[in-house]
């Protein structure tokens, strides 16, 4: 996928994309290889290691290895792939780039996701059954590239707040292999451990809390400018006025006082993370029943309902 040029210029990350092409350049010709040659090793087509020389492709970590193999680098290419952050390489639609640029500067994040995972908090494995879905091909790499690059600064030490509300059916909408699941509920429950992270689930037989129609976010930059920021089909919408953020900001702190504690939502997902481990996806009828059961009790202890106890009848 080609890379994305602004204003005739190149930034930071284009900058590391025309060295590693510099490099992958030096010890091609080192080796006395012409682009046709050693594409026929690799093997691809000529014109993708033009492209990559020229600094306007993103290369597989596969091709920056196997080019490590044929041009006996000693492995120098597949270090400096490691090392380069490649998710402003990867071009997408104008409001997704504009939403991966507030990620990269957010000082607070809080999010209601239903449906599927949010991206912030997946696995690559999730993220790679979920976008094999959709996509194909070297796409789909470069998008789980993407996709865990903006991770990174969420799990740092000192990562921005991010508070996330899941809808239960982002924990039964099974993505991939049972054992993807099981790994992506494990990752929820290390995440959720995090000084700057909490996780909460919104449960779907649990009539009180006011569940928005649509996945959103309540985003807060650096600047003070606050946005609203939901998707479609195929765009993403972005509201800066005050009384819309106001609006939002307060059903969604409604929200979280009215679905389960994070210490509650946590016992909920290794209960699920169990069904996944041990009998692989769960059969609906018992799912149902066994989410039931564990609603009944976790909706006694929320309201503050005391366990019954059988009454001493008096003795004869």
């Amino acid at each position: 996928m080609s890379m994305k040029r602004r204003n005739g210029t190149e930034g930071a990350a284009a900058s590391s994309a025309a060295v590693f092409g510099e490099v992958l350049k030096h010890y091609r010709e080192l080796a006395g290889y012409t682009q046709e040659y050693l594409a026929s090793l690799i093997p691809c087509d000529r014109s993708q290691v033009a492209r990559i020389e020229a600094g306007t492709r993103v290369p597989q970590h596969t091709f920056a290895k196997k080019c490590d193999e044929v041009l006996g680098t000693g492995g120098v290419l597949g270090k400096l792939w490691g090392r380069i952050d490649w998710y402003p390489e990867v071009q997408h639609p104008d409001w997704f780039e504009r939403r991966a640029e507030m990620d990269a500067e957010v000082v607070a994040l809080r999010e209601f996701q239903t449906g599927v995972m949010p991206g912030l908090l997946q696995t690559e494995d999730y993220a790679h059954a979920l976008f094999s879905s959709i996509l194909s091909g070297e796409e789909v790499d470069e998008r789980v590239r993407a996709r865990l690059s903006r991770q990174q600064r969420f799990f740092s030490p000192d990562g921005p707040s991010y508070m996330v509300v899941l809808a239960e059916s982002c924990l039964h909408n099974a993505i991939g292999s049972p054992a993807v699941m099981y790994g992506q509920c494990a990752h929820l429950l290390a995440a959720g451990q995090r000084p700057n992270i909490r996780v909460q689930v919104a449960l779907a037989a649990d009539p009180r809390p006011a569940v928005p129609e649509t996945s959103m976010s309540l985003i807060k930059l650096p600047d003070g400018k606050e946005w609203v920021y939901s998707e479609s089909l195929d765009r993403g919408h972005f509201s800066d006025d005050p009384a819309v953020f106001g609006r939002h900001s307060q059903t969604y702190d409604v929200l979280r006082a009215d679905v389960l504690s994070a210490r509650d939502s946590a016992a909920l997902i290794r209960e699920v993370m169990g069904r996944y481990g041990q009998h692989g996806q769960p059969r609906t009828h018992r799912c149902c029943m066994d989410q039931e059961q564990l609603q009944r009790s976790q909706r006694r202890q929320l309201r503050g309902n005391r366990p019954r106890y059988p009454r001493l009848r008096p003795r004869a």
